[in-house]
């Protein structure tokens, strides 16, 4: 009987210890940044609860190029709507669309996304699939509302990056030129210098995120798809 308990007792031990290790597999195999996603879309309803933003406005989503944009509602007018989230990528905007863009039900939606699926090592070709996704579903919802996609930018960081980055702007340019309601915003050329590198004056220290300088730059080039 005694030797019965201990057989017990060992299987016990390994069964615990086996549901040890599948609850940290499971954890661990979370897809990076769900939760943080997650928790930011719902400080974003919460937000919205306390004072609702503006319906039929431009709203401004993706990755921390936008979210870092301090001053983005003052310099493009009362109008503006951002609800960025940094890490993103153009996945997780067309997962989250229903919460992301529905609400607001803008006239025009600016997208920066793209960048970190590129970092993440997910091929210019899915990002486009993740796009039109992100198109099918705002056209389906809102099919008056325009899309303007912001080209992927040339970091000094992500060099290496340069070829891929250059491939899915042309691919998702192409896409976008064939449908009157979508728009393509070019800020990689003008972001290089003469000899073709990414411009380091700006950048901020990390020479990935945009400083003041950058934010100038894009605020020029964006202005004139904003309507």
């Amino acid at each position: 009987m005694r030797r019965l308990f201990l057989v017990f007792l060992v299987f016990g031990a390994l069964l615990l210890r086996a549901n040890g290790v599948w609850a940290q597999t499971s954890v661990s195999a979370m897809p990076a940044g769900a939760t943080s996603f997650e928790e930011n879309i719902a400080a974003f309803a919460a937000a919205d609860r306390e004072q609702a933003p503006p319906t039929g406005g431009i709203l401004f989503v993706g990755s921390s190029s936008i979210r870092l944009w301090n001053d983005l509602e003052k310099q493009f007018g009362p109008s503006i709507v951002k609800r960025a989230v940094g890490g993103s990528k153009m996945s997780d905007c067309t997962r989250y669309l229903d919460r992301l863009v529905f609400p607001y039900k803008p006239r025009q939606v600016v997208v920066y996304a793209g960048d970190n699926d590129l970092a993440e090592g997910i091929p210019p070709e899915d990002i486009l699939i993740s796009f039109q996704k992100f198109v099918d579903g705002v056209q389906r919802e809102l099919p008056t509302t325009r899309i303007s996609y912001i080209s992927i930018k040339p970091s000094p960081a992500r060099a290496r990056l340069i070829p891929k980055i250059r491939e899915t702007n042309h691919l998702i340019e192409k896409y976008t030129s064939e449908n009157q309601k979508l728009d393509f915003i070019e800020v990689f050329t003008a972001m290089l210098d003469a000899e073709g590198h990414p411009r380091a004056d700006l950048f901020r220290a990390d020479a990935l995120h945009l400083n003041e300088a950058g934010y100038t730059l894009w605020r020029k080039i964006i202005a004139q798809h904003v309507r």
